[in-house]
């Protein structure tokens, strides 16, 4: 595994300069999960798909970035550390521009808490923009494939700390999860009829939306497994990816854009 904290700038050169131009930077955050999951969940479980990614495809590891745009669950319940989106646009857009300085050709962006997107897919547009020939992606850990989103939504449309994520961490993080709060943990999807977002004070009782008590160890493994196997597909597959029209098309066919 290619863990960007643990190479010297000559490692980091020399693993551009055999071929490997890709980085993927994991995003997550420091949020409320009711009362039977660590505050860290969403960082967790990107740390350890980014971990397993990088084993598989040798992209080079950013370290996790733990905090996120987690405004939306309110200051109802202790334990949020959010950041306000504007922030995280600047945060990721300057790790972005660093990672192009490096050599970097691609960067895939993991994302494992859903808030994170908007901003997310702000610094994406940026880096992009300022940067030709910089590919950037954003992809969402709980919607990496059909399989693994259907079994995040499976007891809630507007889920959290639900049984999905609350069995990945029973089989890879168990320190985090609070067995005997479980059974009394579940609350419903309350935001089926909803014409506004509202904020999570506003939906649940307790910070969750679902059924945590259906959770198990099996699920969990088995859910993970799934996002390892799609997640390292897809990054295999943007290792190779070109652009539909190479760089410098324009000017060497002596066509202009009008854009």
């Amino acid at each position: 595994m290619n863990q960007w904290h643990q190479m010297t700038w000559e490692d980091i050169a020399q693993l551009v300069d055999s071929g490997i131009d890709s980085a993927l930077l994991p995003v997550g955050a420091t949020e409320q999960h009711g009362p039977h999951l660590g505050c860290g969940m969403d960082s967790e479980i990107a740390n350890q798909l980014a971990e397993k990614v990088s084993e598989q495809t040798q992209v080079a590891l950013l370290p996790t970035l733990p905090y996120g745009c987690s405004i939306g669950h309110s200051k109802r319940w202790p334990g949020t550390l959010a950041l306000q989106p504007k922030t995280l646009i600047d945060v990721v857009k300057d790790i972005g521009d660093w990672v192009h300085a490096s050599g970097f050709k691609r960067l895939f962006i993991l994302n494992s808490h859903v808030s994170n997107f908007a901003p997310l897919r702000c610094a994406l547009e940026m880096l992009r923009a300022e940067h030709d020939g910089f590919m950037v992606a954003l992809i969402n850990s709980a919607t990496v494939s059909e399989r693994v989103k259907a079994r995040h939504f499976e007891d809630a449309e507007d889920w959290h700390a639900n049984e999905a994520e609350t069995a990945l961490m029973m089989a890879l993080a168990p320190q985090l999860v609070r067995e005997d709060k479980l059974q009394n943990s579940d609350d419903p999807d309350r935001t089926q009829d909803c014409v506004f977002s509202h904020p999570v004070n506003r939906t649940s009782l307790n910070g969750v939306t679902g059924s945590p008590s259906l959770a198990t160890v099996e699920k969990g493994a088995e859910l993970f497994n799934w996002m390892v196997a799609d997640l390292s597909q897809i990054v295999k597959k943007g290792m190779t990816e070109t652009a539909p029209l190479p760089y410098g098309y324009f000017d060497k066919t002596n066509h202009k854009s009008n854009l």
